[in-house]
């Protein structure tokens, strides 16, 4: 049985854990963090990472970069592994968490989703089949409260894509300003903003006489909150390191 603790215990995410968790017999939640600090009728809510009264195997993360400074170094201190599920981090705190990977499993990644990995994969091969040939593009779609664009999804997806074409590719975020064809290194990143859209990514090679489109649509943030603790059973049992969905779909 793993003990996962929950920061962000008491937002839409992390009560959305909360709920998965309780229908799963080989995990269970222990402890919550959450400046709210709302009590949970079957297991205990603190404010601070520190006042956890026992040690949790395994953290998951919903809450805040403002949070990170604190949870790395608990987490350091105490060798318990951490699912980084925030969004919203600089660079700097991106460099952050893979330095901490050097003590301790830390599982990031840009999407938790595991339809959205087997996506990424998907393209990966298809690229290694059609890129030289194909142009690609990358299409987003999100509700129109989200703030950044592109997507830090659909970014990792082309970066993905990129790494099969030996990274010289680059990106056009924006076309109409241009006046001239397409140029054979590009990879066009496309956002679309409004509604409610959870998230929906499309990868398209267009050829010759011919269009492949693989694509992927999240009905609601459930299955990020899957993925994340399918991720924090799966991190409870691994070495230091970063992790990310990759190597949990390697063991499906």
């Amino acid at each position: 049985m793993v003990n996962i603790a929950i920061t962000g215990a008491c937002g839409k995410m992390g009560r959305v854990i909360s709920d998965i968790i309780s229908t799963r017999t080989d995990c269970k939640v222990c402890a919550g963090i959450d400046l709210v600090g709302e009590a949970y009728s079957d297991f205990p809510v603190v404010k601070n990472v520190n006042e956890l009264s026992t040690k949790p195997d395994v953290i998951i993360d919903f809450s805040h970069p403002s949070a990170l400074d604190s949870l790395l170094d608990y987490c350091k201190m105490n060798n318990v592994p951490i699912v980084v599920a925030t969004t919203g981090y600089t660079d700097e705190q991106i460099q952050q968490i893979k330095a901490a990977a050097s003590q301790i499993p830390v599982f990031f990644t840009f999407n938790l989703s595991l339809g959205i990995n087997l996506l990424i994969d998907l393209a990966k091969r298809a690229t290694r089949v059609l890129g030289n040939d194909f142009d690609i593009e990358i299409v987003e779609k999100h509700h129109n409260q989200k703030k950044d664009a592109p997507s830090g999804t659909a970014i990792m997806i082309a970066e993905a894509i990129n790494s099969e074409l030996d990274n010289r590719m680059h990106y056009v975020y924006d076309r109409h300003n241009v006046r001239k064809p397409r140029e054979k290194t590009e990879i066009g990143m496309h956002a679309i903003r409004g509604g409610t859209i959870v998230g929906e990514h499309d990868v398209i090679f267009a050829g010759r006489d011919e269009v492949i489109t693989l694509s992927h649509s999240a009905g609601s943030k459930q299955v990020f909150a899957v993925g994340a603790v399918n991720a924090a059973v799966y991190l409870s049992s691994c070495e230091k390191g970063l992790y990310q969905m990759s190597d949990l779909l390697s063991e499906r």
